[in-house]
């Protein structure tokens, strides 16, 4: 899963823009109990000095996984999947209850014959056995069939499409936070390099006057080297609001209140692991390939528990206690009232006016579609880890470069200005030697940004992050 597909699943970008619209809001520490802001006293009292939390990925990870309700559900889904198979597996053991009942009948007035020796008051209904009736039995039922079979293996295939889905899940939203991870510190690294070049239009400005006041410059060189600067300035503003907007995309599912004070730590860069060792990855990790093979298990299960209708269900069933007039062991006349009995049935389908068959097309459907989905991810797995692959090895390889360009700019950038100093060069070259720089290391943290997510992204789909 792309990190962007990850981003419009999990609802991130409309959340943030509520919260960017709310700029005016008073920080957290400034509220009362009820959410509503306190008095300007109450909110110094409660100001504190805390310094801000350094939240590193696998923190923010961690956290994300705790306040994203989409993960939380999917967490739910498995587990409750996961108590559907043991539930499965219960259906096919004995179960085994204790039974007690009492049963009145009002008597017809005579009485019945019991063994040879006495009578007992006969019911006016003939169905029961007695006027007064004690039943209290331990009774044992089993169902014996290929559709309980089925069921239990079923539920075991659920249970893995289940856990599949919740791979999928985790993996979105790890690439979802993964990506607002590093868009924080690239909008770090941008207002850093904005900061560097309005320092350095500022240094410049100042030599321009200078230069001028020593009647070495035209007045157009330090308007020149005012425009730059105004330009720069606007740059920096803009680039410390994209900061805060991407401190505020990621402070969603970070904390309580997006607004609260973080600072991140890009982790360190790994390198680029050997096309075999990725591909064989991929082929054992993948959540989306075993989602799918678990999901055509299922269909196939479905189907042989549809046709299972076509065959009887062994039911036995054995009851050990009383069923007397008396509520004891032993009835009045010394004869035992304890005993056992057994029933066995076979139930045998007959006709059903075609349901059972019509079962069995639906369940064949469903399997036919899930053929279709396993081959469907199957391409898309090759296709994905061509195209993951092939851009995190062009991203390493362009990082050198980057590199490269950064410090022949900056080297430019300084021997322009040496000849600007001496009188050997124009204002305009000193000024495009300032963009190049800037221009390269805002590529150089774009790039860096790059290698990481493509990374990632591989990463995500061999399953080793």
């Amino acid at each position: 899963m792309k990190p962007s597909q990850a981003l419009a699943q999990l609802g991130v970008f409309g959340s943030v823009a509520v919260l960017a619209s709310a700029a005016t809001w008073m920080p957290a520490a400034a509220q009362g109990p009820a959410g509503l802001p306190n008095s300007p006293a109450t909110a110094q009292a409660t100001t504190t000095t805390q310094p801000a939390p350094i939240i590193t990925l696998d923190e923010a990870l961690a956290r994300a996984r705790a306040n994203e309700p989409i993960f939380a559900a999917a967490v739910a889904a498995s587990k409750v999947a996961s108590l559907d198979r043991s539930i499965a597996r219960a259906a096919l053991l004995p179960s085994a209850l204790y039974h007690n009942q009492y049963l009145y009948t009002q008597g017809n007035g005579s009485f019945n014959q019991v063994g040879t020796a006495s009578a007992q008051s006969a019911p006016k209904f003939i169905a029961n056995n007695s006027v007064h009736e004690y039943v209290s039995q331990a009774v044992v039922n089993e169902t014996i069939g290929l559709a309980q079979i089925t069921a239990a293996s079923r539920a075991a295939a659920d249970a893995a499409v289940a856990a599949a889905d919740l791979e999928i899940n985790r993996r979105g939203l790890t690439a979802a936070v993964v990506q607002l991870y590093y868009s924080v510190t690239t909008a770090q690294s941008k207002v850093a390099v904005e900061q560097r070049a309005t320092n350095e239009a500022q240094d410049f400005v100042k030599q321009t006057q200078l230069r001028e006041e020593a009647r070495e410059a035209a007045h157009a060189d330090v308007i020149k080297a005012q425009l730059t600067l105004q330009q720069r300035q606007r740059d920096l503003s803009d680039a410390q609001l994209m900061a805060d907007k991407a401190r505020l995309d990621l402070g969603v599912l970070l904390f309580p209140d997006p607004r609260s004070a973080y600072s991140v730590v890009p982790p360190s860069t790994a390198a680029l692991a050997d096309r075999a060792t990725v591909e064989s990855a991929a082929n054992t990790n993948n959540p989306e390939l075993k989602s799918a093979l678990a999901m055509l298990r299922s269909r196939n299960l479905g189907v042989t528990g549809a046709k299972a209708a076509y065959l009887p269900d062994l039911g036995v069933s054995f009851a050990y206690g009383i069923d007397a007039p008396q509520f004891a062991a032993t009835s009045p006349t010394g004869v035992s009232n304890l005993g056992y009995a057994a029933t066995a049935t076979l139930d045998i389908p007959v006709w059903d006016w075609f349901a059972t068959q019509h079962r069995v097309k639906q369940a064949q459907i469903l399997r036919d579609a899930a053929k279709v989905s396993l081959s469907s991810t199957q391409r898309t797995l090759i296709a994905q880890l061509d195209e993951f692959y092939a851009e995190a090895a062009i991203a390493q390889q362009q990082l050198d470069s980057l590199d490269l360009s950064v410090r022949t700019a900056d080297e430019s950038l300084r021997l322009t200005r040496m000849r600007y100093t001496a009188g050997e060069a124009t204002v305009l070259e000193v000024v495009d030697a300032q963009n190049s720089l800037t221009l390269a290391e805002l590529a150089r943290a774009d790039g860096a940004t790059r290698y990481q997510l493509s990374l990632a992204n591989l990463q995500l789909l061999t399953g080793t992050i």
